[in-house]
């Protein structure tokens, strides 16, 4: 089942906590990615000087100040795609960093995954880019994430300081980083 705008309007660290599991699913025409979240980062408010929310809002950050459930794209060292889900209420800049997934593929004769470790190789692998920045994921047919029963216990979430970080003073030490132990 597609996740609700309902979903993404609670607190961020909530949220980030509960990706844990989900399933983004990208289509392309004909062709469907599917993956499960297995790292997520979460970022909160213009007081949180990690958050790109922290210098206000620009053209660039005016999707994090959004209604919640749109996807926030950005590019960064000019060379990869990160995919954020925006959080809260309509106006507080928040959102959720997709870092990790995992895609599964089947067939009759063989069973592979591929883990994707870095927000920069989701994006690659899914075809994310600029185009989808602002996209309702909970009404787009282009991108949205699901739930399909997963149950991740809270034994098996991680805890950890956000990546890439080190300039934000005592916000770099948050333990707002969540991943699939």
């Amino acid at each position: 089942m597609r996740l609700s705008k309902k979903f993404y309007n609670r607190k961020t660290l909530t949220v980030a906590r509960e990706l844990l599991g989900k399933y983004l699913v990208r289509r392309m025409g004909r062709k469907t990615i599917v993956g499960m979240i297995t790292e997520t980062e979460a970022y909160c408010g213009s007081r949180d000087l990690a958050s790109h929310a922290s210098k206000g809002m620009t053209p660039r950050t005016k999707t994090m100040f959004g209604p919640p459930g749109r996807a926030y794209v950005y590019m960064i060292y000019g060379m990869y795609y990160c995919l954020n889900v925006v959080t809260e209420k309509d106006g507080y800049p928040a959102a959720v960093l997709i870092r990790g997934a995992e895609i599964g593929t089947s067939d009759k004769t063989q069973e592979t995954s591929k883990k994707l470790n870095g927000p920069g190789k989701v994006c690659r692998e899914f075809n994310i880019d600029k185009k989808l920045n602002g996209v309702d994921i909970c009404r787009s047919r282009e991108i949205w994430i699901e739930n399909r029963n997963e149950n991740i216990k809270p034994s098996h979430i991680k805890r950890g300081k956000r990546i890439g970080v080190d300039y934000a003073g005592k916000w770099k030490d948050k333990l707002w980083r969540f991943s699939i132990a």
